[in-house]
């Protein structure tokens, strides 16, 4: 078997690992590592909870003395820099690898390169870009977040074959099929946050937990409450299992604020005018540690969080319905484009079936990659080789 076939077997595992992750690590990326010496799977390892160990760490105290020698395939590029835990790289030269694979570069601009650099110092031969665009994928929440400051939002809708996503009456209970809202509930696993607006709140009074057959982790929830208008009876305020922080504007009511703010809710002000300040919101996420965000708002904070260009990704759910009603809400309530050609147009788009309902997923402003930083290696360095 080819270096090349060996490479990408063994990365696809440290992705798998990676993947299963996903949702555990707070606002950290989800990583895998594989150690592997004379053909054989050595040592094991995932990224599990932000300020524990990284999957370098995990994956070489299972190989103990087998690195010595061994190839090191990573999906993301070593940290050289002290956080909350030791940089990756030290470890991975301290134990003696003779080689490191790894998916793609690190966005982080505190790493972006520095740890191929560090490595290579040592004699480490490198080879990057390995399955580098499933690398990407499994980090493009994180990417967005590292290198903004903002939060990655995905939006997940779910709506009749006429764009309703309820009746005139307010009835939703079910559009999406069982296996659609399970998937849903893994998305929210795997966001930090879940936001809704408060027409959501009013209508369906939804607890906006993860509900899943191995229990999952729940997101903190967000809303968006320019009024104030949220019932104190409300599942999101007196079920405090979870987080809530409430958006609003300083206009809202002072006593309605300190109301629920005895309430355990975080109450945030955005804006003095009478709509919640959308970027505002955005900013104080990222500001607070929320790197990623499902929305799952009505047509009015959908449509609004598109036209200010703050969603990232959308997951729309099709199911084979039509309610018709000219008073049924649809996925986005907003002025619209005046010219076809000013459409919003998915990109990147993939489509798969679930039983009878139909999911279409793509980005709406094009897929944000993560260029690789250069940080000075060149494409004829000895000891650093690139996958083609």
């Amino acid at each position: 078997m080819s270096t090349v076939i060996n490479d990408e077997l063994y990365m696809q595992l440290a992705l798998d690992m990676a993947e299963r992750v996903l949702g555990q690590t707070d606002v950290n990326p989800a990583v895998g590592c594989v150690i592997v010496k004379e053909g054989r799977v050595v040592g094991l390892g995932a990224h599990l909870r932000r300020g524990e160990g990284h999957a370098e760490v995990h994956a070489l105290a299972m190989a103990g003395e087998a690195a010595q020698g061994a190839t090191a395939y990573v999906t993301l590029e070593p940290c050289s820099h002290y956080g909350r835990t030791p940089p990756c790289c030290l470890r991975l030269i301290e134990s003696g690898v003779a080689r490191v694979v790894i998916a793609c570069v690190d966005p982080n601009p505190a790493v972006a390169g520095k740890g191929i650099a560090l490595l290579k110092q040592h004699g480490i031969e490198v080879t990057v870009d390995v399955l580098r665009e499933q690398g990407l994928a499994l980090i493009e929440m994180f990417a967005k977040y590292i290198t903004t400051g903002l939060p990655f939002v995905t939006l997940k809708t779910a709506s009749t074959l006429d764009g309703k996503i309820a009746t005139a009456s307010g009835d939703s209970k079910w559009i999406s099929n069982e296996q659609c809202r399970e998937v849903v509930h893994t998305m929210r696993h795997r966001h930090q946050a879940i936001m809704v607006g408060i027409g959501t709140v009013l209508a369906d009074n939804p607890s906006l937990t993860t509900r899943l057959t191995v229990p999952g982790v729940s997101p903190i929830r967000l809303i968006v409450d320019s009024k104030l208008r949220i019932p104190v009876e409300a599942k999101v305020v007196t079920d405090r299992s979870v987080r809530t922080c409430i958006f609003t504007t300083a206009l809202a009511s002072e006593q309605k604020r300190r109301e629920l703010e005895s309430r355990g809710v975080d109450v945030v002000a955005c804006g003095e005018g009478e709509q919640v300040n959308l970027h505002q919101m955005m900013e104080w996420c990222g500001q607070h540690d929320i790197g990623s965000i499902l929305l799952e708002g009505g047509g009015r904070l959908n449509g609004a969080m598109l036209k200010e260009k703050l969603i990232d990704k959308i997951v729309l759910f099709i199911a084979p319905l039509i309610v018709g009603g000219q008073q049924a809400p649809g996925n986005f309530a907003f002025g619209g484009v005046s010219r076809m050609k000013d459409a919003y147009h998915l990109q990147h788009m993939e489509v798969e079936v679930l039983g009878d309902n139909v999911c279409i997923s793509g980005y709406p402003f094009g897929k944000r990659q993560v260029e690789q930083a250069k940080n000075g290696m060149k494409e004829d360095d000895d000891d650093v080789h690139r996958a083609r």
